[in-house]
Formats: structure tokens, C-alpha cells, sequence
């Protein structure tokens, strides 16, 4: 049995349902001697500023159980090293989704501007980032600050444009319903939980920058659950991240009503995650007699409340 894999993230068409998360795939070419990126929905490169950044110093990434932390710092070569050199050296065929970043709103619109016109198919605006003006609260906590940052990048971004939102909120539905009011395109959820993990021999946080992201399978059941609530609360699709290994948990997210998922911390110990994803989700849908990856999509029952 033959399954159909195409999904429409946002105005996106993709060949399946997988992308890789931002952050966790660099700029793609680094991941090209595994496997064929044409093979999955696409990839979302590094989030991009105005200018390059060097991120936080090590200690930056540690090992937890079941996931990972990390305080990266969003490290990148900046928007136009990203136009001029990384985006070029991708094959034809590669849909590439820009993750944008800054510290004000006039910086996040100003990254939308200069990727206007190149071959980047949407953007992600990376909204779980402390905004400077707002005392260091992420852009993604508050629905005011956030319906700005929203309207800002749309006018300014000459593709679909998701906003990628954090977990680390009281009322995920709120929020998606503030993205979706403005003109977002579609939504990515869930971005990484702040956490603190503590290294007992130096009495020190494990992490230099004391405070880092927690991601991997830990994650899964919180970010199904968010998935779960936004894609209710909203018409716009849904992208879901957090925690996926496998073509199952895949299903899971599209149960819960994402579009399209995003495969990241599996990255690091299998470079081929991805495509695994990719193919474990089909053939999941193959051993179920679905016909379309998108029957699945918002199929979870649950009891009446």
C-alpha cells in the first residue's frame, strides 16, 4: 500500500510531515554525508541575527536523563553569511525554513527583510527569547509584547511565517490564539523548559550560564500536551517538537493535531534521525491502513468532557 505523505504547513508544501528543529541540524550541509535532505520535509537552519554571535562559553551542553541541557546562546554567522555562504552550498530540492532571532522587535523585522527574495520558504521566529526592553522576559510570555513581535515579522517577511513559542507559560492556548490574530501562518511548539541541573562534586550549576534549555524524550509528553491545546484553540497549523525519536512518536503529534513535526536532540546521537522519523511514520500509517498521513492529523479521542 502506497502512502501519501504530503502535508501544507502554513502555505509550505512538504513531502512528509518531518523537518529538523533549529539549532540542532546547524545549516544542513553539516548532515549531508548521512543521508539525502531531500528525503524529508526540510530543514530549519540555525537561528540567524543581525549580527554573528559567539554564544555563551562552556559549559554548554550536559547530559540528564532522558534529554539533554543546553545554553548554546544562539550562536550563528549571522544573516548574511547565512545568505551568502551557508544557504548557497544546500542542494536544489531542500525546503529551508530561516529561524529568526533578536533582542528587539525592529531586529527580528530587520532579519525578516534581508531574507526576503532568497530561496528560504518560510520563516520561524524564535519567540522564547528574553526581550532586553521588557526586563529579559521571553517575547513569548507576554500576549502583548508577543501580538507585537508577531505583527512586526508578518509585514516584514516576504514568506509564511510560524512563530516558534515557549513552554515555559501558563496558557499556551492564549498565546497561539494572539499569533493566529496577528497573521501568523502557522506555529512551532514547544521550544526548550529552563531548567537548572547542579554539578554536586563543585557545587556549581552544570551549565556556565547557570540557567539552560531542557530537551529530548522528557520532554514528549508536555509538548504533546501543548500541541494538543494550541492546535484546538486555533485554525493555523501546527508544527510539533519535543522529544521525537521515532515514526511513533511522530504519529503521537499528529494525533494531537500538529501538521508537521520537527525532530531535534535525537540529532546529536543519530545523524539520521530524521529520516528515520520519516520513514518509521510511514510505516506506521502503511501498518494502520492509513492512506494519507493527513487522516491522522487531530485523530486522538478522547473521553466526553
Amino acid at each position: 500500500m502506497s502512502v501519501d505523505t504530503r502535508v501544507n504547513w502554513g502555505g509550505v508544501a512538504l513531502r512528509n510531515p518531518v523537518l529538523t528543529a533549529s539549532g540542532t541540524f546547524g545549516y544542513g550541509m553539516e548532515f549531508a554525508p548521512f543521508f539525502d535532505l531531500t528525503r524529508i520535509g526540510g530543514i530549519v537552519a540555525k537561528s540567524l541575527t543581525l549580527e554573528p554571535r559567539i554564544g555563551h562559553p562552556p559549559a554548554r551542553i550536559a547530559e540528564v536523563p532522558s534529554g539533554m541541557l543546553n545554553a548554546i546562546g544562539l550562536e550563528n554567522v549571522g544573516v548574511d553569511a547565512f545568505l551568502n555562504e551557508k544557504l548557497p552550498a544546500l542542494p536544489e530540492g531542500v525546503t529551508v525554513v530561516a529561524s529568526v532571532f533578536g533582542t528587539d522587535i525592529e531586529s527580528y523585522a530587520e532579519v525578516c527583510k534581508r531574507l526576503a527574495g532568497s530561496r528560504v520558504a518560510a520563516l520561524e521566529v524564535n519567540a522564547s527569547c528574553p526581550h532586553v526592553k521588557s526586563g529579559g522576559m521571553e517575547f513569548g510570555q507576554n500576549p502583548r509584547v508577543l501580538a507585537e513581535l508577531v505583527r512586526a515579522t508578518r509585514q516584514a517577511a516576504s514568506v509564511p511565517v510560524a512563530i516558534k513559542l515557549s513552554p515555559n507559560v501558563t496558557d499556551i492556548a492564549e498565546l497561539a490564539r494572539v499569533c493566529e490574530g496577528e497573521g501568523a501562518d502557522a506555529l512551532s511548539l514547544i521550544n526548550t523548559l529552563q531548567v537548572l541541573d547542579v554539578d554536586l562534586k563543585t557545587r556549581r550549576p552544570r551549565l556556565r550560564n547557570t540557567l539552560g534549555g531542557l530537551s529530548g524524550p522528557a520532554i514528549l509528553p508536555l509538548a504533546l500536551r501543548m500541541v494538543w491545546q494550541a492546535s484546538r484553540a486555533v485554525r493555523i497549523p501546527v508544527c510539533g517538537i519535543g522529544g521525537i525519536q521515532s515514526g511513533e512518536d511522530a504519529a503521537k503529534f499528529l494525533l494531537c493535531g500538529a501538521t508537521a513535526v520537527q525532530v531535534g536532540t535525537a540529532n546529536y546521537t543519530n545523524p539520521r534521525a530524521a529520516l528515520d522519523v520519516a520513514e518509521g511514520l510511514e510505516a506506521f500509517a502503511e501498518s494502520q491502513g492509513v492512506t494519507r498521513l493527513t487522516d491522522l492529523i487531530g485523530g486522538l479521542e478522547t473521553e466526553p468532557a
